[in-house]
């Protein structure tokens, strides 16, 4: 019996039975929480009562604690967090409902999520973006106070500011933009809507769900249309403005989230030209939980098309987000019978289909898809390459680039230029693209070229090689700057060619990552994932250290990125030799810069190795 006649509880607190508890001013024997707390006790009853007021924070819990941002613990808090996530999973795949929105409630009046929320929103990219309060999170004092400042009780999200970001084709895109406390808010309630969002989910959708990414859909392209006796049609589908046209009383009552709290998100309104205007259907593009909640909406049509149409009839689904397309074995079954249905079940949810860029294709003509062309050639052959598109966008960018740094120097033009091409070849080095990746170098190489010749008009072409494309036994003509100083140090361009084309390895389409049962999993997947991305030397950090911070203890994958830390810092004398470095989550690394000595993380290092 949880609770007594008169009124009592015979159970812990909420926060006590995850394992976060506040401590209080009038009950020092209490367990610590996660964080450390900050007490404001008034040990010296005869000081003034203006000390007194100075030394009390602005912004506390009820109890008058409050939290210090430099130590939290984010291992335990990962490890709450998680722990929450996994149970939540189990009590729906039972069928307990009730215990799962208990759970889901639990976590997001947790200590361990708020400061997670508000970690997530201040460390993105956009943290510097404010919303129509203009207040920004940029310190620790601000982050500590956000974090007891995310309340249930008395919450009223602001209206979103709108700003307007261009498309591909030429228009506008609208944008919301949330106000901080808004998007700490959301990403708190997303981390209970994700483990039952992908409970739901269908089997062949990746997009903004965790583990799964762009390659992962491209693979599942070939698997379901390579072969001769697959499908030869395609649906491709456009939804018309999905995310503005999304019906708000479908997902008030059938997304698995507090109803209240996604009422206000959802009637919040925006501001535009100093004027409130109201939303009445959509979710904003700029909130965190909008993606999870256009998946939410989505759900359910692969299962629908599977209990419409038996195998024979080779229809298959394969969504990213918004983005979907249809195989199917004729033109006339995708025209008459497949598109008829996914406008019905688009319809019960505000949506419908774009007629102008809804195009039933065959499989030998082609198409475009998430950046990449999927055909199968008269040869036999099924490839996916990168789209022209694709190919265009990129020099275009790059020329621009090229253009605007005229007067820049080549070590910064060089540092301009990487980034760029860098995530473009990694974005498409699972596809067909040797061929593709060289024709590109090729005219890359051509723009430098004249940068180079507009800078040194009176020049020879000699002069050019030898000032901008030293001697390389790899490449007589890599543009690169020459060594200088006491390392020697050389700035290189990156060349698309470079970069190995590899097989993705596909997802599971039955994988839950929140389920325990699939833990080991997807521990090697992310391993393959780094010996991929990492260099020599740290992946030889990340084998030595199993794979964890050294600092935390808790895995460093792709997802979490990391930061290479000299445990006796350089400016002490420490070396860049391998037994002085660490790899940390960047998290960690700003942790022990700020509050611990410089041989701080040797002794968890030390014991990962012992381990």
């Amino acid at each position: 019996m949880r609770v007594k006649e008169s009124g009592g509880s015979e159970c812990r607190p909420v926060t006590g039975r995850i394992g976060v508890e506040v401590e209080r001013r009038h009950h020092p024997a209490r367990k610590r929480a996660d964080f450390r707390l900050v007490h404001h006790h008034e040990n010296n009853r005869n000081a003034s009562t203006e000390s007194s007021a100075e030394e009390r924070p602005a912004t506390h819990a009820r109890s008058g604690s409050t939290i210090d941002w430099r130590d939290i613990k984010w291992s335990d808090c990962q490890r709450r967090v998680r722990s929450l996530q996994l149970r939540i999973v189990k009590a729906w795949q039972e069928g307990r409902r009730r215990k799962a929105s208990a759970l889901q409630r639990m976590l997001t009046r947790s200590l361990s999520g708020k400061a997670l929320a508000v970690r997530r929103v201040t460390e993105n990219q956009g943290k510097r973006t404010p919303g129509v309060d203009h207040e920004l999170w940029s310190t620790p004092e601000a982050k500590s106070q956000a974090v007891l400042s995310l309340k249930r009780r008395g919450y009223q999200p602001r209206p979103l500011r709108r700003v307007y970001i261009p498309k591909s084709n030429g228009k506008m895109r609208p944008l919301g933009i949330p106000t901080m406390k808004d998007r700490a808010m959301q990403a708190l309630y997303l981390l209970a809507l994700e483990p039952i969002a992908e409970c739901t989910a269908d089997r062949n959708s990746y997009g903004f769900r965790p583990k799964r990414s762009v390659a992962d859909a491209i693979e599942q392209c070939f698997a379901a249309l390579s072969r001769r006796d697959c499908a030869q049609w395609i649906l491709e589908a456009d939804i018309k403005g999905c995310f503005d046209n999304i019906s708000h009383d479908w997902l008030i009552a059938h997304a698995p989230i507090e109803k209240a709290i996604l009422r206000k998100w959802l009637k919040a309104g925006f501001i535009e030209a100093n004027a409130l205007w109201p939303t009445e259907a959509g979710t904003p593009q700029g909130g965190i939980i909008s993606p999870t909640l256009a998946n939410v909406a989505l759900d359910g049509l692969e299962a629908e098309l599977h209990r419409r149409f038996r195998q024979p009839a080779k229809v298959n689904l394969i969504r990213y987000a918004d983005d979907f397309i249809i195989s199917g074995r004729s033109k006339e079954l995708l025209e008459n019978e497949v598109k008829p249905l996914v406008a019905d079940f688009l319809r019960d949810r505000g949506l419908e289909l774009s007629q102008e860029k809804t195009n039933i294709t065959h499989i030998e003509k082609g198409f475009d898809f998430l950046g990449h062309n999927v055909r199968r050639y008269n040869s036999g052959k099924f490839l996916t390459k990168p789209s022209r598109k694709a190919v265009i966008s990129l020099l275009r960018r790059v020329r621009e680039l090229i253009e605007a740094n005229r007067t820049a120097t080549q070590a910064d033009l060089i540092a301009t230029l990487n980034p760029q091409l860098r995530g473009w070849a990694n974005f498409y080095r699972h596809a067909v693209a040797r061929q593709i990746f060289r024709a590109m170098d090729d005219q890359i190489w051509k723009a430098i070229w004249r940068w180079a010749q507009r800078r040194h008009p009176k020049k020879g072409k000699g002069w050019l090689r030898r000032r901008y494309f030293p001697a390389n036994p790899r490449d007589r003509w890599w543009f690169a700057t020459k060594p200088n100083g006491k390392k020697g140090e050389r700035r290189e361009l990156f060349k698309l060619r470079r970069v190995p084309i590899t097989r993705h390895i596909k997802v599971k389409a039955e994988t839950h990552p929140f389920d325990v049962r699939w833990e080991l999993y997807f521990e090697r997947r992310d391993e393959r994932r780094m010996r991929e991305t990492l260099d020599r030397w740290n992946w030889i950090l990340w084998q030595r250290q199993r794979g964890r911070c050294s600092a935390c203890n808790h895995l460093i994958t792709s997802e979490t990125r990391w930061h290479t830390h000299h445990m006796v810092w350089k400016v002490k004398g420490g070396s860049d030799r391998l037994d002085n470095l660490a790899l940390l989550h960047p998290t960690c690394h700003r942790q022990v810069h700020s509050s611990d000595p410089p041989s701080s993380c040797r002794a968890s290092h030390e014991a990962l190795d012992r381990a």
